[in-house]
């Protein structure tokens, strides 16, 4: 757990200059996807600049979430926190944001992408008051 207060951690926009540091942090924290490239956050910033959310503590990235919205539905993806300050409240903070930013957009309905066998990412999402709905399945291409 992070001595840091996470009050004290700024939860912001990304910028293209924040690149390199969320991909270190997705590095650290979260299982890699065929996504984590400095291409495929440059083009989601530039599509929806307010998309990706970052908090920075002393300078340093040490949690991301992405909140995408197409207009349909609110998407929530890559919510990691670095290794040290986790169980700060951090996570739970970078997703009401991530709800706060959809809400704002127009989504009145939204639902997150979570690594199955990622125990902590489970136990996270269990925590939260979003429901686990057992029978969906997800299919991908790409």
């Amino acid at each position: 757990m992070s001595t840091d207060n996470p009050v004290s951690t700024d939860v912001r926009a990304a910028v293209p200059g924040d690149i390199p540091a969320v991909l270190d942090l997705w590095r650290q924290a979260a299982a890699p996807t065929s996504t984590d490239s400095p291409e495929a956050l440059r083009l989601l910033l530039d599509r929806d600049p307010g998309a990706l959310v970052v908090a920075e503590s002393s300078g340093q990235i040490v949690g991301s979430v992405i909140a995408g919205w197409d207009g349909w539905r609110g998407s929530v993806y890559r919510l990691a926190v670095a290794p040290a300050h986790r169980r700060s409240g951090l996570g739970g903070r970078l997703l009401r944001e991530a709800e706060r930013r959809l809400r704002a957009l127009g989504a009145t309905r939204m639902h997150a992408i979570v690594v199955g066998s990622d125990s902590r990412a489970v136990a996270f999402w269990e925590s939260t008051d979003w429901e686990h709905q057992s029978g969906q399945r997800r299919y991908t291409a790409g």
